[in-house]
């Protein structure tokens, strides 16, 4: 019956720990899955994890309000950290919609259900295709797995400075955003530039008529031509994020990174 008691709480405590990071997680968190299919895909995780996470060193597989705090501050510090991702390409694709001329073209986010630009849904859903293709789904499930041997269940303790890095990390993605819009920033203002030469040299040409199909039809052949950096892009700053959200749980829990490599 002690067995079988430990069991259950190992179940539920690594439930919440898990549906934590689905709340927030890029792909999990979307609402295009069914909310029926997450709880059972969590369930099923948590069911699966319960033995083994339940015996490792250190671990406290005990009901209590501080445990189940604790679990869900860790799900949440990977499922927001991560979600920083999702805000990098929606951020992006402001910048470049507004280049494009596109900014007031809004349509309906499935993931957050709310009015985002046009250039914004289609970075988000190029970028969760690349997080598919490269299997960083799976690198998740992964890093949130090896999470339950550097912070045993009932062991965290969210503390200050954890929710001040990741305050900071979200001033980062402003800069990734800009990185990732480079090539079409660099290339419209070329256009700008050389339409504005143009009218200098011809004042009689339509200058106001040409400059936005040059910019946009432009901009839209170097994204497609800088579509094959992304994976390699995406990949660098979401293995940034899930080391950023490893360290902090470590911090919090004074321990070494030794038992998180691969």
């Amino acid at each position: 019956m002690g067995e079988w008691n430990k069991f259950l709480s190992a179940m539920l405590l690594a439930f919440v720990r898990i549906g934590g990071i689905v709340v927030f997680a890029p792909f999990f968190s979307s609402s295009a899955l069914p909310a029926r299919a997450k709880a059972m895909f969590v369930g099923a995780v948590a069911f699966l994890l319960a033995p083994l996470v339940a015996s490792l060193p250190n671990a406290h597989p005990e009901i209590g309000f501080a445990s189940l705090t604790g679990e869900l501050a860790v799900g949440l510090v990977y499922g927001i950290i991560l979600a920083l991702l999702n805000e990098m390409l929606l951020f992006a694709g402001e910048i470049v919609g507004l280049q494009f001329s596109l900014s007031a073209v809004n349509l309906l986010d499935p993931t957050s259900s709310i009015q985002t630009p046009l250039m914004s849904n289609l970075f988000q859903l190029m970028g969760t295709l690349v997080l598919i293709v490269a299997g960083l789904d799976r690198v998740v499930l992964a890093s949130l797995v090896r999470s339950f041997q550097a912070v045993p269940l009932g062991s965290f303790a969210l503390m200050s400075k954890t929710s001040g890095a990741i305050v900071q990390a979200g001033g980062g993605i402003f800069l990734a955003a800009v990185e990732l819009a480079a090539p079409v920033l660099a290339t419209t203002m070329l256009v700008e530039i050389a339409v504005a030469l143009l009218s200098r040299l011809s004042p009689q040409l339509p200058v106001m008529s040409l400059t936005v199909p040059m910019k946009t039809l432009s901009g839209f052949a170097v994204l497609i031509g800088s579509l094959a950096l992304w994976p390699s892009f995406i990949g660098a700053r979401f293995a940034n994020l899930l080391d950023l959200a490893e360290r902090l749980l470590q911090v919090a829990t004074g321990t070494s990174g030794s038992g998180l490599g691969g």
